[in-house]
């Protein structure tokens, strides 16, 4: 595989990149280098290129500089190639309501680029769209070996399925791809949340973070250190910052548990479940925070009817469906 492949396939497969249109790179110090690789390709693709080098924000879901959020507003295609997420943020969201095609990739390094983008993206495209569809309903129950007993509603909301095809304007999704994803109706989260794979702000979880879960809030961390940072972030940016905020479940087989959130949370056999911004995929919750946290081996009830056990989902074949996933 050569190594501007992966670049090609962000750009010109999952964007649809061609010659003359405004392409946009975001990027930060951590990042930089896939930011220029990025730059190369598209100028070797012949897209009007422009990277913007800024400042790296403090936590995923803080809005960019003002003249950013400009700059995204009227290009066409916007690669967000930052170490801090910035899908979750009325920049992005403004940028696919002008009509870009918005990538993020918080956190991409060069090895994560070859590793996950350097095939075809067809069952874990298939499998995100399923998933997304299957995904309808009202009562969710998750339970998994570390100790989460967690319930909520997602009730007329509806699910939206990550899987690579960002070529329709105000097309948006991550990349790595991989995940279906939902925003569980405000304040019906009740129950206990066991963290026990990786959370954004924090990488690899070093001890299980037991979270208590009232109306829909995060009340109560406990754990190792990790817990007082998670507290510490929680507590700068206020209540909203403790919403339960998305379910979102990996199908990307070629994803590993790396500490880095973009390709964790796509990993086949996980779950994550966010706190904080939702306002952008159907929820009503604004924060300058989102963050995502990884469980291992869930099992997953959608209205008493078993979507995943330990990890393993219960695909289409296994209920006399359709094939191919």
């Amino acid at each position: 595989m050569t190594k501007d492949r992966p670049a090609r396939i962000v750009l010109q497969e999952c964007l649809g990149l061609t010659p003359g249109q405004q392409l946009l790179i975001v990027t930060d110090d951590p990042t930089a280098g896939v930011g220029e690789l990025l730059r190369q390709e598209g100028i070797r693709l012949g897209a009007e290129t422009l990277l913007i080098r800024m400042t790296e924000r403090e936590n995923s879901g803080v809005e960019p500089p003002p003249p950013v959020a400009a700059a995204m507003a009227v290009a066409q295609v916007v690669v967000l190639a930052t170490a801090k997420s910035l899908s979750h943020t009325q920049a992005r969201h403004r940028a696919c309501q002008a009509g870009a095609r918005v990538a993020s990739m918080p956190g991409i390094t060069e090895d994560m680029l070859n590793r996950t983008l350097g095939g075809t993206y067809g069952d874990v495209a298939r499998r995100s769209r399923w998933l997304a569809g299957r995904l309808s309903g009202d009562q969710v129950r998750i339970i998994t070996p570390a100790g989460t007993d967690l319930s909520f509603s997602i009730a007329g909301r509806r699910a939206q399925g990550d899987d690579g095809d960002l070529t329709m304007p105000g097309a948006f999704g991550n990349l790595p791809a991989g995940e279906a994803y939902i925003a569980p109706v405000e304040g019906s989260a009740r129950g206990t949340l066991v963290v026990d794979g990786s959370m954004s702000g924090l990488g690899r979880i070093t001890e299980p973070l037991v979270i208590r879960v009232e109306n829909g809030l995060a009340l109560e961390v406990q754990g190792g250190p990790q817990a007082g940072e998670l507290n510490r972030l929680l507590s700068r940016y206020g209540q909203p910052a403790r919403n339960i905020a998305e379910l979102g479940i990996g199908t990307n087989p070629y994803a590993r548990l790396t500490g880095a959130i973009l390709e964790d949370e796509k990993m086949l056999g996980t779950i994550h479940i966010a706190l904080g911004d939702n306002s952008t995929f159907g929820g009503t919750v604004q924060a300058d925070s989102h963050l995502d946290a990884i469980l291992l081996s869930p099992t997953v009830y959608l209205d008493g009817t078993l979507l995943m056990d330990d990890g393993r989902l219960i695909l289409p074949e296994e209920k006399g469906e359709a094939h191919g996933l």
